[in-house]
């Protein structure tokens, strides 16, 4: 397994099962429809669990590049490695949204809401304020990234032998990501990734949908760049304290 396409693998399964929560809660005739804001934070971080659980052991479980260019910023990635990363984790993004189009494409074409289409591709603010937006997508993975520099493994006795916890240890980093997206997710939903949001985005514009509207490429900026300043404010402020 190459750690390239074990990101393509992981944000593929990140995408599929954290846009089909969104798309099992939005649209119509589904049986989890209007099953609310909690089903969708839980479903986003058990999707981060399992993209975590697949390609942790051969890439570091990036999936998203403002993780990527944050490692970079803090000397714990290499900078010719990102580009590629990045775009396996884009093309991982698209393939995964795809396959929810083709699992949810009856109850897309049912649901006449553009509006709630277009949410199962990619986010968008809860109020328009784009500068607002900005900080909010730059906050939420601050508190991502900055979190993840201080993550530390188990230890066992006062030798601390370091204790293997197999899949367990993507728990953490799930449980970050449904903390942030229960407390910071309401204004934008809680992008703080380009790539689930900047892939998906492009899949909506071409994948045949019925009724759909446009994919409000005005506001696609802001999930991109909100995310990198946060990460690598986060990173910057890790090497400051280190």
């Amino acid at each position: 397994m190459y750690p390239y396409l074990a990101e393509l693998i992981g944000t593929a399964l990140l995408l599929l099962l954290g846009n089909g929560v969104v798309a099992n809660v939005v649209l119509h005739n589904t049986k989890g429809n209007n099953s609310g804001w909690i089903v969708i934070t839980t479903g986003w971080a058990l999707a981060v669990f399992v993209g975590v659980v697949f390609a942790g052991p051969y890439s570091g479980a990036h999936l998203n590049p403002a993780v990527t260019i944050a490692l970079a910023t803090a000397g714990k990635f290499n900078w010719a490695d990102v580009p590629l990363f990045i775009a396996m984790q884009m093309l991982g993004a698209m393939l995964g949204t795809t396959l929810v189009w083709l699992n949810y494409k009856d109850h897309l074409n049912n649901t006449p809401d553009v509006g709630l289409q277009r949410a199962v591709f990619c986010t968008e603010p809860a109020i328009r304020n784009i500068w607002r937006n900005f900080i909010c997508e730059a906050t939420g993975t601050f508190v991502l990234l900055f979190t993840i520099f201080y993550f530390t493994g188990a230890e066992l006795g006062p030798e601390k032998t370091p204790v293997g916890l197999g899949s367990l240890g993507a728990l953490p980093v799930a449980f970050l990501v449904w903390s942030i997206g229960l407390s910071l997710g309401g204004t934008t939903g809680y992008a703080i990734n380009p790539a689930r949001d900047l892939g998906p985005r492009i899949m909506y514009a071409l994948l045949p949908i019925k009724g759909k509207g446009h994919s409000d490429w005005n506001y696609s900026w802001v999930p991109v760049l909100g995310p990198v300043a946060g990460a690598v404010l986060a990173a910057s402020l890790y090497l400051l304290l280190k």
